[in-house]
């Protein structure tokens, strides 16, 4: 049986838990393909992995490999594949896996990479891409001439979602740390709050003549709700994609109702697969094309091979980033 290089969770806790091992090819289904994967890159939810406090939702096989999204070619087809062929180059989500030479996925979740983007690049694009056009606009609604909030603007799904926001003719307002204000300002944002220093309710609400913010995109949680709750217009729309701060909070019920205010929350990895596939062929559909028109870009930290990955989760972990920290792979 052939084998393949993969990063493989014997067990939980810190970085120095990642372990690169030989582990068996992966075998694909009727309607899946095997792809040789270039580059991965790396997801808060990895992190969660790693610690024992989110294990993939759809495990396969002996080994659990961390990994939700890639870039890479094509190397088999199963029997049963009409769309993909042997060399194309691809990139897409996965539950898991992707920390790896090579992963089966299903056909219908691949993604062409956009002819500007270098494929060693396209790691960067699925996950955060996905999920920012997926909580701004299919979610949350997000229209021209809206006011979108958008907080961890620095973040790969905050660097996404600045980009969304500017191509669906909306102003785009975020939050970042002081050393992450320049970044988020240069990809477009109209409104930068550092968080360290202001009130991101008192500066949106300013920003907007008192109305408040229509769109607000969180993956912080905890205490900001009720801050969001404050800072969102009549009719807006609260979208919580992930809780890095806490997942407990405490907000007043009574200011959701006269505002009438809708808070929706969001997670893309444990969709089964016809959400996914539905969800991908519509991004692909919708928003690859920005990029091949040179109307959004991936934003790339710096780079670290699969030999390095513990120094990956330990940037993430330092919240060092900006955009999304890519690991090569192949």
């Amino acid at each position: 049986m052939s084998a393949m290089r993969a990063v493989v969770l014997d067990s939980y806790g810190g970085p120095e838990v990642l372990t690169l091992s030989e582990v068996p090819d992966p075998v694909p289904g009727p309607e899946e393909v095997v792809v040789d994967v270039v580059a991965t890159a790396l997801n808060r939810a990895d992190l969660l992995q790693r610690m024992g406090l989110y294990p993939d939702p759809f495990p396969s096989g002996d080994h659990e490999i961390p990994g939700m999204e890639f870039s890479g070619r094509v190397a088999t087809v199963g029997s049963r594949c009409r769309s993909a062929a042997v060399g194309d180059e691809v990139m897409g989500i996965v539950a898991g896996g992707a920390y790896a030479e090579r992963l089966v996925v299903h056909e219908r979740q691949l993604l062409a990479v956009p002819a500007t983007v270098p494929l060693a690049d396209a790691a960067a694009i699925p996950e955060v891409w996905i999920t920012a056009w997926d909580a701004l606009v299919r979610q949350g609604g997000l229209r021209p001439g809206d006011v979108a909030l958008v907080h961890a603007g620095a973040s790969g799904v905050g660097t996404a979602a600045i980009q969304v926001a500017r191509a669906v003719g909306a102003s785009v307002a975020v939050t970042a740390s002081t050393a992450k204000v320049a970044a988020c300002e240069s990809l477009g944002a109209d409104l930068v709050v550092d968080y360290t220093r202001d009130d991101f309710v008192a500066v949106v609400r300013e920003h907007t003549d008192g109305r408040g913010a229509d769109v607000i995109l969180d993956v912080i949680g905890g205490d900001y709700l009720d801050r969001n709750v404050d800072a969102a217009a009549p009719g807006g729309r609260i979208v919580q994609v992930g809780v890095m701060g806490s997942g407990a909070a405490t907000f007043g019920l009574g200011k959701l109702l006269p505002k009438r205010l809708t808070l929706i929350g969001t997670v893309l990895r444990p969709r089964p697969l016809e959400e996914k596939v539905a969800v991908s062929r519509r991004f692909a559909r919708e928003v690859l094309p920005w990029f091949d028109r040179g109307a959004a870009r991936p934003v790339i930290d710096p780079r670290f091979p699969l030999e390095r990955i513990a120094e990956a989760h330990e940037r993430m972990a330092a919240n060092a980033n900006v955009g999304k920290i890519l690991v090569d792979v192949g």
